[in-house]
C-alpha cells in the first residue's frame, strides 16, 4: 500500500501526467491504453490504439464519418473501413477522488443512440448525488479537452469536449461503477452511463464545416470541367471593308481558304450581303470558286494514285496466283502413278489433304482477280472508252491559260468597282425621290383604304337585300298557292247554291291552319309519325331531337334531324316542345301529347 500511495498524483486539465495508485502495474497499463493514454511513468507501447476507439477518425481531416445524407455535401468524404472489433478487457480504475469499478462482463454492453452527425458533446446518467463538477471533470478530463461542463440538480450532466473522437474515449467509461473515495455511502456510488447527447453547437460547426467541403467540392468540380472543356472556336469578327480585303487574301491562299470560308459563310448568313456590298461578296465567292479547278486536280491525282495501287494489287495477285498453278502443278505431277506408288499411305494421305487445300486457295485466287477484272470491264464501258476529262484539264493547264485567268479576274473585278459605284449613286436618287413621294403615296393609301370599306358595305347590303329577295320571293309563292286554291272553291260552291258563303269562310279557315301546320304529304312522313310517336310513348320525360335523329338514322340514313323537327312542328295537337335547366344547361326537349289532346276534345 506504501508504493501505492507514493503513486497517488493529481490529474487535471493542463497537466501532463497522472499518479494514482498501481496496485497491480499491468492491469493500470492496460485500463489505461484502453482509454487510449499512457501513463508517466510505465513503458511499453498501447494496448489498444486510438484507430480501435476513434473508428473511421482521420486526424489530417478532423471530421468523423459516415454524414448525415439529409445535409449538404452528400457523399463528399468517403467512410474509412471499419476495423474489426478487438476484444477489450475492462479494469478497475483509480483516481484521485474516486474509484470506477468495470461491470460484469457477462452482461450485455451498455446501449448507445445514433450517433448524432458530428458528435462532440456526450450525456452522463447515474452519477452519485454528491458528485461535483471537480470529480466529473477529474474522470473526464483523461478522454481529452474538455469544453464544458453542464451539471442538473439531478444525478446527470453534459461534458462537451473539444473534438469528436474523445466522444469515443468518454464512451469506453459507460457501465462503471463510480465510489467516492472509500466511503460506502449510497449517495457516494453510482453506475454511470454515456451516451452521445445532440447539442445545437456540434450540429451548428457539422454543417459549416459541410459547407466547407461542399465548396471545395464544387470548385474542384468546376476546374475539372474548365479544364476538360473544349476550347472555343476563335469570334468571327463583324464585317467591314478592311476585313473583306484582307478576307479576300485569304481566300487566295490555299493553306488559309478553309478557315476564310467559314468566315465568309457566317457572313452571309448573317445577312450581310445587301446592294452595297453585293459586288464585295460576288468577288470573294469567285475566289471561292476558284479553288475547284485546284480540288479537280488534286481528286485526278489521288485517282491516278489509286489506279496505280490497283495496278500493283492485280500484279501482285497474278503473281500469287501463277506460284499456286505451280504448287498445284508439283502436287499433280506427285499423285502420278509412277512417283505416287513409292510414298507410303501417310505421306500419301498429307499430300492429298495439301493438294485439295491448295486448289481451293488456287479457285479463290482466281475468282478474286476475275472479279477485279469485271469491275474493269464496267467502268470502261461507262466511260465509253472516252478519255479522262481530269486528265483533259491537267493538260490544259499551261502557263498562257493561268495568266489568261489572272487578266480576267482583274478586268472582272475592275468591272464590279464600277456596278458598284453606279448601284451607290442610284441609291443616293432613289432616296431623294423617296421624299418628294411619301406624301403623295400616303394620300393614295388613304383613298384606297376608303373605297375599300365602301366595297365592304356595298357587298354587305347587297347580301342582305338577296336574303329580303328571297324571303319575299316564297312569301308571293305562298300566296299564289293559296290564290289558286280559293278560286278553285270559289267556283266549285257557286254551283252548290246559297250555302257557298259559309262553306267558303269554313273552308278557308282551315286552308289557313293547313298553310300554317299543314296536313301529312306522304307515305313516308305517316311512317315517321307512327315511329315518332311510339319513340316518345316509351320515354315519358320527352327526348332531345340529337337523340331521336340518331334512333330514326338506323332506320333511315338519308333522314336528317331538321327534316323531323320541322315535322314535329306542323303537329302541335300530338307533339309539344318543353324547356328544361337553366343557362348552359339549358335543353330543348319534345314529347308526345297525342293522348291529351283527345281528352280534351
Amino acid at each position: 500500500m506504501a508504493s501505492a500511495a507514493d503513486g497517488i498524483g493529481s490529474l487535471g486539465t493542463e497537466q501532463s501526467h497522472i499518479t494514482v495508485p498501481v496496485a497491480d502495474p499491468g492491469a493500470w497499463a492496460t485500463a489505461m491504453n484502453n482509454l487510449g493514454i499512457v501513463p508517466m511513468g510505465l513503458t511499453g507501447q498501447q494496448l489498444v490504439s486510438d484507430s480501435i476507439c476513434i473508428q473511421g477518425f482521420d486526424p489530417n481531416l478532423g471530421i468523423i464519418t459516415p454524414i448525415n445524407p439529409m445535409m449538404a455535401g452528400i457523399s463528399l468524404v468517403q467512410p474509412h473501413p471499419v476495423a474489426a472489433e478487438l476484444p477489450v478487457i475492462k479494469e478497475i480504475i483509480h483516481c484521485k477522488s474516486c474509484t470506477l469499478f468495470p461491470q460484469n462482463p457477462n452482461l450485455p454492453p451498455p446501449s448507445t443512440r445514433e450517433r448524432p452527425p458530428g458528435c462532440k458533446t456526450v450525456f452522463v446518467g447515474g452519477l452519485p448525488e454528491n458528485a461535483t463538477e471537480e470529480i466529473i471533470k477529474e474522470v473526464f478530463d483523461q478522454c481529452g479537452e474538455i469544453v464544458a461542463i453542464r451539471k442538473s440538480k439531478k444525478n446527470f450532466c453534459h461534458i462537451r469536449f473539444s473534438e469528436e473522437f474523445m466522444v469515443d474515449k468518454a464512451l469506453y467509461l459507460s457501465g462503471y461503477r463510480m465510489r467516492i473515495g472509500s466511503s460506502t455511502d449510497k449517495k457516494d456510488s453510482g453506475r454511470i452511463h454515456v451516451d452521445f447527447a445532440q447539442a445545437r453547437d456540434d450540429l451548428y460547426e457539422w454543417e459549416c464545416k459541410q459547407r466547407l467541403l461542399a465548396r471545395e467540392e464544387r470548385h474542384r468540380r468546376k476546374i475539372q470541367e474548365d479544364w476538360l472543356r473544349p476550347p472555343s472556336p476563335p469570334p468571327i469578327m463583324h464585317f467591314s471593308e478592311h476585313e473583306a480585303a484582307l478576307l479576300a487574301e485569304k481566300l487566295k491562299d490555299d493553306n488559309k481558304f478553309s478557315d476564310a470560308s467559314a468566315v465568309l459563310f457566317t457572313w452571309i448568313d448573317r445577312g450581310e450581303v445587301n446592294r452595297r456590298t453585293a459586288n464585295h461578296f460576288y468577288s470573294m465567292i469567285q475566289s471561292a470558286n476558284s479553288h475547284v479547278r485546284r480540288l479537280m486536280n488534286e481528286k485526278a491525282q489521288h485517282e491516278e494514285e489509286m489506279e496505280l495501287a490497283k495496278e500493283h494489287f492485280k500484279n501482285s495477285l497474278l503473281a500469287i496466283l501463277t506460284q499456286f498453278e505451280q504448287i498445284t502443278a508439283v502436287f499433280t505431277a506427285a499423285t502420278r502413278q509412277k512417283a505416287w506408288d513409292h510414298f507410303s499411305k501417310a505421306q500419301r494421305k498429307n499430300i492429298d489433304i495439301w493438294r485439295k487445300q491448295c486448289e481451293e486457295l488456287r479457285n479463290a485466287q482466281s475468282e478474286e482477280i476475275m472479279g477485279i477484272r469485271r469491275e474493269e470491264e464496267m467502268e470502261m464501258s461507262d466511260e465509253d472508252l472516252e478519255e479522262n476529262p481530269c486528265k483533259k484539264m491537267r493538260m490544259e493547264d499551261t502557263v498562257l491559260s493561268a495568266q489568261t485567268c489572272a487578266l480576267r479576274e482583274e478586268n472582272d473585278s475592275l468591272r464590279w468597282q464600277l456596278d458598284a459605284y453606279r448601284n451607290e449613286v442610284e441609291l443616293l436618287k432613289k432616296e431623294q425621290g423617296k421624299t418628294y413621294r411619301t406624301e403623295e403615296d400616303h394620300t393614295q393609301e388613304q383613298q384606297l383604304h376608303f373605297l375599300q370599306q365602301t366595297m365592304q358595305n356595298m357587298q354587305q347590303q347587297l347580301l342582305r337585300l338577296q336574303e329580303e329577295l328571297k324571303g319575299k320571293e316564297l312569301e308571293l309563292e305562298q300566296a299564289k298557292d293559296e290564290q289558286r286554291y280559293l278560286e278553285g272553291e270559289v267556283l266549285s260552291f257557286r254551283e252548290k247554291g246559297v250555302n257557298g258563303t259559309a262553306a267558303l269562310y269554313h273552308h278557308r279557315e282551315k286552308k289557313n291552319d293547313a298553310v300554317i301546320w299543314g296536313p301529312l304529304r306522304s307515305e313516308k312522313e305517316a311512317l315517321l309519325l307512327g315511329i315518332i310517336s311510339t319513340f316518345l310513348h316509351v320515354h315519358p320525360f320527352g327526348a332531345n331531337i340529337e337523340y331521336l335523329w340518331s334512333y330514326i338514322q338506323r332506320l333511315d340514313t338519308k333522314i336528317s334531324a331538321g327534316e323531323l323537327e320541322r315535322l314535329m312542328v306542323r303537329l302541335p295537337n300530338m307533339f309539344q316542345q318543353e324547356f328544361s335547366g337553366v343557362g348552359a344547361t339549358l335543353e330543348k326537349r319534345w314529347k308526345f301529347c297525342g293522348f291529351e289532346t283527345l281528352k280534351s276534345v
